[in-house]
């Protein structure tokens, strides 16, 4: 086998996820040009690489993949007035600060959010950005950006929410959009 990238050895526990379901204890994985080339055990000689990560004593798995997100929600995570407060009252006190929020605010949560995934072994996500205050630029291109930044596979969802606080719903009005403005992000977003 020729020079490869990266071998991750001596993993005391490997998680292959593959059609058979192997499970590896002690065996290395081979890495080249960003995808996963060889498998082994330690019985198997690995094949030599320009790089080396001593996996002893860890888990190796495939990246994680997160299917759930609303990483702006990271700038306020820890406000201590909204840590115990229930889902309708959690939304209702913090989209007075939300309503704030800009593409500065929403990049900084981005690759604070995502790199706290990828620390985690997530290799992958979503968003669901529905938050869209009125003038606050544009927000779905500073989480991609930040995204590419950190070299996340991201793939975002841009949501919109239709019905303010005047209308039954929970938001302030200057973060909802009719329905005409909602179909026409969303068709710019694709």
């Amino acid at each position: 086998m020729n020079q490869v990238d990266l071998v991750v050895r001596n993993a005391m526990h490997i998680a292959t996820v593959d059609g058979a379901r192997r499970e590896i204890s002690g065996g290395w994985i081979a890495v080249d040009g960003g995808r996963i080339s060889a498998i082994g055990t330690s019985a198997d000689p690995a094949p030599s690489a320009r790089e080396h990560v001593d996996a002893t004593d860890c888990l190796v798995t495939p990246g994680l993949v997160n299917t759930h997100h609303h990483i702006y929600q990271n700038l306020t995570r820890a406000f201590p007035p909204m840590t115990d407060k229930p889902l309708f009252g959690w939304l209702q006190s913090l989209y007075p600060l939300w309503r704030a929020i800009d593409e500065e605010a929403v990049h900084v949560s981005a690759f604070v959010g995502l790199a706290e995934l990828a620390l985690s072994g997530c290799t992958t996500s979503t968003d669901h950005l529905y938050l869209h205050p009125h003038g606050a630029g544009d927000l779905l291109t500073a989480e991609i950006e930040a995204a590419r930044a950190l070299g996340m596979r991201f793939h975002p969802t841009r949501g919109s929410m239709s019905l303010s606080e005047k209308d039954g719903g929970l938001p302030p009005d200057d973060v909802v959009a009719d329905d005409d403005e909602i179909l026409a992000a969303s068709e710019e977003a694709v």
